[in-house]
């Protein structure tokens, strides 16, 4: 049958042996004759993750289809954020991340005091003055100028960072820290003091702060004519 064919075709790209019109692989050597078209290369950028392919089929679709997931993955973020629970943890992470300094009140007062242990002396920047609480129940209120994200409070219990002196005297061991914001919000915390000197740090994350009060509901070493005392309240914004 090969032999009664016309070879008025085009040749064969392999063996040169003409073909008749139609055929896809040469009567001869049966090599395509039709060599099939090489895809273009593609360009740079579809090479990078993630708009890389294997083939090309499609590829517009893909790049919406990312686009897209892109796009809704910024929309839950974004609803994320709105949301208290997501802004909490975003701000917690930003506290963790960034930076602290200490921010001084404008304003100390004391619902009660001893003679010659003012408010003041808790937020005075030393250790070896403090504020004198006659009761439990006594409390010390600190106002600021301008609100401001509060990273956390450090406290220094008892007259003195001596072991000896720390001792001598009576010291807070339990108390309520309640901070209230610019809006008028009031956020409380129980807190348990250590009973050793020292620095005691109690962390807060609240934002737009304008007055911290510290209440004093349990005490240790009390007795006749010994106060209670804090000798130090430090506060410490983000930067």
């Amino acid at each position: 049958m090969a032999a009664e064919e016309e070879p008025d075709g085009p040749p064969c790209p392999a063996c040169g042996t003409p073909n008749l019109p139609g055929r896809r692989f040469c009567r001869r050597c049966a090599s395509p004759l039709h060599a099939r078209e090489q895809p273009k290369p593609l360009p740079w950028w579809r090479t990078v993750w993630p708009f890389r392919r294997r083939v090309r089929t499609g590829s517009g679709r893909a790049l919406r289809r990312i686009l897209l997931a892109l796009a809704v993955v910024g929309l839950l973020f974004a609803v994320f954020l709105l949301l208290p629970a997501g802004r909490y943890v975003f701000e917690d992470v930003r506290d963790k991340l960034g930076g602290t300094a200490e921010i001084s009140p404008a304003q100390a007062t004391a619902s009660s005091r001893v003679p010659g242990h003012p408010a003041t002396a808790a937020v005075d920047g030393l250790t070896n003055t403090y504020w004198g609480a006659p009761t439990l129940g006594s409390s010390l209120t600190c106002v600021f100028d301008k609100p401001f994200r509060l990273v956390g409070v450090v406290v220094h219990t008892g007259v003195s960072k001596e072991p000896g002196e720390f001792r001598q005297g009576a010291r807070p061991t339990r108390a309520d820290l309640i901070v209230t914001t610019s809006d008028g919000e009031v956020h409380e915390k129980a807190v348990t003091f250590a009973d050793k000197p020292g620095p005691q740090t109690v962390r807060t994350g609240i934002s737009d702060v304008v007055s911290v009060r510290l209440v004093l509901r349990a005490a240790a070493g009390q007795g006749e004519g010994r106060p209670i005392a804090i000798g130090e309240v430090e506060f410490f914004r983000r930067i």
